[in-house]
């Protein structure tokens, strides 16, 4: 198994914006969800890599968030996990987080803005990822 194969088998979505490659990998959380009261959680790992020839910079995310009834969250702020971090070239940089939703399934999406090393600054596509609890037998 090639290096790439073993990468899409784990990072299921992914999404290149200019030399920036953000990839997702989602785990339903059976132990963090209460079904009968309205809330599924799920775990998403991030691997933002940097192909390009010199350093970024994560400023803000931009995430939009919807659930099985169509409804839109949107969630903005600095960095991710308390972190704004510095991509060095061919580096990369992985943290996880955590969804919750009031249905079994849903989606997210967004943008992080970044920064280059000449003071660029540029939104990097989050690929659209599917949030989905697998089906319990009633």
């Amino acid at each position: 198994m090639s290096t790439a194969t073993g990468m899409e088998a784990l990072f299921t979505d992914a999404a290149t914006t200019e030399d920036v490659t953000v990839r997702v990998s989602v785990s339903y959380l059976a132990e963090q969800s209460e079904p009968t009261r309205g809330r599924w959680f799920w775990a998403y790992h991030i691997r933002i890599e940097n192909d390009g020839a010199g350093a970024v910079q994560l400023l803000t995310r931009h995430w939009i968030i919807t659930d099985g009834a169509g409804t839109r969250h949107t969630v903005e702020g600095e960095g991710v996990v308390g972190e704004q971090p510095v991509i060095q070239p061919e580096g990369s940089y992985d943290y996880v987080s955590g969804c919750p939703l009031a249905t079994p399934s849903g989606a997210m999406q967004g943008s992080y803005r970044m920064v280059a090393e000449d003071g660029r600054v540029f939104d990097v596509a989050i690929p659209r990822f599917a949030l989905h609890a697998p089906a319990v037998a009633e």
